[in-house]
C-alpha cells in the first residue's frame, strides 16, 4: 500500500497524460516485474485491473516492461490480454486492462473443475498457435504466473515481457547487456541476457535454452520453448503446485487420454518436440481430450444467430448437459449477451429463453437489473404467445431479480393482454402467474385492473379456467383491500359453487375453507352458509365431503359467535301504576301451536268490560261467538268517534241477517285460504297511508295470494255487485253473507281495523301504498356485475 500511496501521489505531482482510472486494492501477483491492482474507470465505473511499473525501483527491467507494453498494443488475439489505456513517463509505466484474476489463486485451490482446466488449456494453446505460427513468434515465458482468467471466465495470455518474433535482430529475448560490478581495486564486467531479469524463469527454461541460452532458439523451431513451457503448465493446472525438476515428465494427475501428446512436449530434442499447435490439433481428433462439450459451446457461440433451428436445438441441449461444470462468470459475460440476442432477434424462440433465464439465476441484481430486465420487458410486448407462455412459465425464477416499480409499471400492463387472448393456453397460464407477481403490485392494481380481469376469467368457456381462477382468488385474499375482500370473494365463491364443473365446485369449497378467517360471523350466517346447503346434496361425492367439511367450519363459528350474543335485547316488562304485568297461566298442551293457542284462549276467558283503543290508534277488536263454532271478531261501537259511514255500513249488515258478523285475522286468513276459495272474494279496500318502517307487507301478500287463487270467474249469482257499495239482505243462494274488516299496517305493528272518515258520508278514495311483496334482494357489491 506504500507502493500504491507513492504511484498516486506521482501521478498528482508529475505532469504527465492523463490517466482516467482509480487505483483500488493491490492483487498479489508472484513471479513478475509488475505490481497488479483492481481499479474502476471513472467514467462509467466499470471494473478494470492496473498494471503498474516504478523505474526508479527496477531501472534494469525497464527494457522488458517497454517490450510488455508494446507487445500488448500490436499483438490483438482473443486470448491475449485486452489493454484499455497505458500510460509511461520517465517514472511510471501504468497499463489498465480488462479485470483479471491471476490463474495461480483457482489452481492453487484447486476449484477448477477437469473440463474447466481442458478448456482452459485449449485457450492458451490456440493462443500460443497463433503467436507462434501466424505471428512468428516466441512468447518465452509460458508458465502459471503468466496467465490470468476475466470477468468471463475465460483464459488469457500475459507475461509478455520477453515476446520476441524471430524476424527481428535485436529481439529482447536473446540480446544481451553487460552488468559491471565494482569494488574496491577491482571491476567485473558480465554479459546478461534481457530473459534473464525475469522472476523465476530460468526454472522454466527448456533444455536447449538451459544448456546453450536464449540464443539456441535461434536454431531450432520457433515453437519449440513455448511447447516446453506447455507442458510444464499442464502438469502445473492439474496437479495445483509449481513443478520441480523432478517432476518434469510425470503424468500425475494428468487426464490418460492426454498422456502420449503430453509426453512428446517435454522431448529434449526441440526438432522431435511437439508443436503446440499439433498438440491442439491431436486434442480436437474424434474422441481427443479436446473434444468436449465445453469446447464445442465455446466455439459455437459466437455463431449462434445464424444457426438453423436444428443446430440451435442442438447447441441448447449441450448448453443444458455443460451448465453445471461450466464458470458462472463464462455463462453470464459471454454465453448470456449471446442468448439474448438470439431470443430477441435471431428467433432463438422459448427454448432459448428458458436457457437464459437458467444462467441469469446466478446474477447480482445489480447485473439482472442492468442486463436482463431491459430485455424481459420488451419480450413481454413482444406478441409471441410461445414467448409469452415461457415467460410466464418462468415467472417464478425471474420474479426475485425484478424490482416492484418493473413488475407494476411495466410488466403488469404488458401481462393483463393474456387475459382475454384467443388461446385458451395463455389465459391459463396468465391466471397462475398472478400468484408469482401480486406480491409486488400496488394495492390500486390489485383492488382495480387486476380484479376485474379476473372477474372474466371466473366467466371463462373453459372450466379448467375459471377452476384456477377461484384457486388464484382463494390464494391471494389477503392481498384483497379489507373493503372489497368479502364482497369479491363471497360473489366469486357463491358463482362456483353453481359451476357445473365437478372441479371448480370442489376448488370453491377448498377456497372457502381457506378462507374461513376473513368473513364476518354476520355474511357466513347470512350469505355462505345458505349458499352451501345446495353442495351437500351435490351429485359428485368429491363434492359432498368437501361440502360437509366446509360446512362444519362454518357452523362451529356460527355456534361460537351465537354463545358469545345476550339472551335477548327486549327491554324488560314495565310495570303500569305499581301493578306488574299479568302472565298468562302456562298449558299443558305441548304441540308446536300448543302455547299460541292457550295463550289466545286464556285472554278471551279473562277478559272483562269493553275495550278501549288507545289514543290515535285503530279500534281493537273484540270476540264474539259465530254459529260455526269458530271464534269470530267484530267492530267495537262504544267509541264516539266513530264516522255516520261506518254506522250506515253496520246497520245495513245486522238488518239483513240476525246472524252475528264474522270478522278473520290475518292469520285466520293463512290457515283457511284453502277453504275461502268457493267464497265470495271481498272488495280490495284502498290501503291506507300507513308507515311500516320498510317491515314486509304479511297481509297484502296474503291478499295477494287468495287473488291469485280467484282467478277463475265464479258461478252466476255469486258474483259480488260493483256498481252498489252496500250488500242486499239476501243472496242467491240463500247464504248469509259475512261481512270482513281488513286491518292495516305490518305484522306486529298493533294497528286495529280501518276507520272511515266522519266528515264525508261518501267514502274517500286514497292512494294505496305499494308495498311490494317480494323478498329483499342484497345490495349489489360495487365490484361489478361480472360474477353475477
Amino acid at each position: 500500500m506504500d507502493f500504491l500511496k507513492s504511484a498516486v501521489a506521482a501521478v498528482g505531482s508529475v505532469k504527465g497524460p492523463p490517466f482516467p482510472y482509480t487505483f483500488g486494492d493491490q492483487v498479489t501477483l508472484d513471479q513478475s516485474i509488475w505490481k497488479l491492482f483492481n481499479g474502476v474507470k471513472r467514467e462509467d465505473k466499470s471494473d478494470c485491473s492496473i498494471f503498474t511499473f516504478d523505474v526508479a525501483e527496477n531501472k534494469s527491467s525497464l527494457p522488458i516492461a517497454r517490450n510488455a507494453v508494446r507487445k500488448l498494443r500490436t499483438l490483438r488475439h482473443p486470448g491475449m490480454v485486452k489493454v484499455l489505456e497505458t500510460v509511461e513517463t520517465d517514472t511510471y509505466i501504468y497499463v489498465a486492462t480488462e479485470r483479471l484474476t491471476p490463474l495461480q489463486w483457482p489452481v492453487r485451490r484447486k476449484a477448477l473443475s477437469e473440463e474447466t482446466l481442458k478448456w482452459g488449456l485449449f485457450t492458451i494453446a490456440n493462443t500460443l498457435g497463433f503467436v507462434n505460427e501466424e505471428a512468428l513468434s516466441v512468447h518465452g515465458n509460458v508458465r502459471t504466473s503468466s496467465i490470468f482468467i476475466s470477468q468471463s471466465g475465460e483464459w488469457r495470455l500475459g507475461g509478455l515481457e520477453v515476446l520476441s518474433s524471430m524476424k527481428e535482430d535485436d529481439a529482447v529475448i536473446y540480446v544481451s547487456f553487460l552488468i559491471s560490478r565494482m569494488g574496491v581495486g577491482w571491476r567485473l564486467t558480465t554479459h546478461k541476457t534481457y530473459a534473464s531479469l525475469v522472476p523465476g524463469l530460468g526454472s522454466y527454461a527448456s533444455p536447449e535454452v538451459a544448456k546453450s541460452g536464449w540464443d539456441a532458439i535461434k536454431r531450432h523451431p520457433v515453437s519449440a520453448a513455448d511447447s516446453y513451457g506447455f507442458g510444464l503448465l499442464i502438469f502445473e493446472v492439474f496437479n495445483g503446485c509449481i513443478i520441480t525438476s523432478d517432476q518434469i515428465g510425470q503424468t500425475k494427475n494428468v487426464p490418460p487420454s492426454m498422456h502420449q501428446s503430453y509426453k512428446r512436449l517435454h522431448n529434449a530434442n526441440p526438432k522431435a518436440r511437439l508443436s503446440v499447435a499439433h498438440f491442439r490439433d491431436q486434442g480436437r481428433r474424434s474422441g481427443g481430450f479436446f473434444e468436449t462439450p465445453l469446447i464445442k459451446l465455446s466455439e459455437s457461440l459466437e455463431h449462434l444467430g445464424l444457426k438453423s433451428d436444428g443446430e440451435r436445438e442442438e447447441f441448447l441441449s449441450e448448453l443444458d448437459e455443460v451448465s453445471n461444470d461450466f464458470p458462472e462468470e463464462y455463462f453470464s459475460a459471454k454465453v448470456l449477451p449471446e442468448l439474448l440476442k438470439s431470443v430477441e432477434f435471431g428467433g432463438g424462440g422459448p427454448r432459448v429463453l428458458a436457457s437464459v433465464v437458467k444462467i441469469a439465476a446466478n446474477l447480482s441484481d445489480d447485473q439482472y437489473d442492468a442486463r436482463v430486465t431491459p430485455v424481459i420487458v420488451r419480450l413481454f410486448a413482444n406478441p409471441d404467445r410461445a414467448i409469452r407462455v415461457c415467460l410466464l412459465d418462468n415467472l417464478p425464477q425471474m420474479i426475485d431479480h425484478l424490482s416492484q416499480k418493473v413488475v407494476n409499471d411495466k410488466i403488469f400492463p404488458q401481462m393483463v393482454t393474456g387475459f382475454s387472448d384467443l388461446a385458451p393456453v395463455v389465459r391459463e397460464q396468465t391466471v397462475k402467474a398472478v400468484l408469482t407477481i401480486v406480491a409486488k403490485l400496488s394495492d390500486r392494481t390489485i383492488n382495480g385492473e387486476l380484479l376485474k380481469h379476473l372477474a372474466k376469467t371466473a366467466n371463462d368457456e373453459q372450466p379448467g379456467i375459471r377452476t384456477n381462477t377461484t384457486i388464484c382468488l382463494g390464494k391471494i385474499a389477503r392481498n384483497l383491500g379489507a373493503n372489497t375482500r368479502q364482497k369479491v370473494l363471497t360473489a366469486a365463491f357463491a358463482r362456483s359453487l353453481r359451476d357445473p364443473f365437478v372441479h371448480a365446485r370442489n376448488a370453491a369449497l377448498l377456497a372457502l375453507a381457506a378462507t374461513s378467517d376473513l368473513f364476518n360471523d354476520e355474511d357466513c350466517a347470512t350469505k355462505l352458509l345458505p349458499a352451501l346447503c345446495p353442495v351437500m346434496i351435490d351429485k359428485e361425492k368429491l363434492v359432498r365431503d368437501q361440502a360437509n367439511k366446509c360446512f362444519d367450519i362454518y357452523v362451529q363459528r356460527i355456534r361460537k359467535y351465537a354463545n358469545s350474543l345476550p339472551d335477548s335485547v327486549l327491554p324488560p316488562p314495565t310495570t303500569t301504576n305499581g301493578i306488574p304485568p299479568r302472565m298468562s297461566t302456562p298449558q299443558n298442551d305441548s304441540g308446536w301451536a300448543g302455547w299460541a293457542i292457550s295463550s289466545f284462549t286464556n285472554k278471551i276467558n279473562t277478559a272483562s268490560g269493553e275495550m278501549q283503543p288507545k289514543p290515535s290508534q285503530a279500534p281493537p277488536l273484540r270476540p264474539s261467538s259465530s254459529t260455526d263454532g269458530r271464534p269470530s271478531l267484530s267492530v267495537s261501537h262504544d267509541n264516539p268517534k266513530t264516522s255516520a259511514s261506518a254506522s250506515n255500513l253496520h246497520r245495513q249488515a245486522v238488518a239483513g241477517s240476525t246472524a252475528p258478523v264474522l270478522t278473520r285475522t290475518s292469520t285466520e286468513q293463512f290457515f283457511n285460504d284453502a277453504q275461502d276459495e268457493d267464497d265470495e272474494p271481498p272488495p280490495a279496500p284502498a290501503p291506507a297511508v300507513f308507515d311500516d318502517g320498510g317491515e314486509p307487507d304479511f297481509e297484502g301478500w296474503l291478499n295477494a295470494q287468495a287473488k291469485a287463487k280467484s282467478k277463475a270467474p265464479l258461478p252466476k249469482g255469486l258474483a259480488k255487485p260493483i256498481s252498489k257499495p252496500a250488500a242486499t239482505n239476501s243472496t242467491a243462494n240463500g247464504r248469509m253473507p259475512v261481512t270482513r274488516t281488513t286491518t292495516t299496517g305490518g305484522v306486529g305493528t298493533g294497528a286495529g281495523v280501518k276507520k272511515v272518515a266522519s266528515t264525508v258520508v261518501k267514502p274517500n278514495v286514497t292512494t294505496p301504498k305499494v308495498i311490494d311483496t317480494k323478498p329483499k334482494e342484497a345490495a349489489d357489491d360495487d365490484w361489478g356485475d361480472a360474477w353475477d
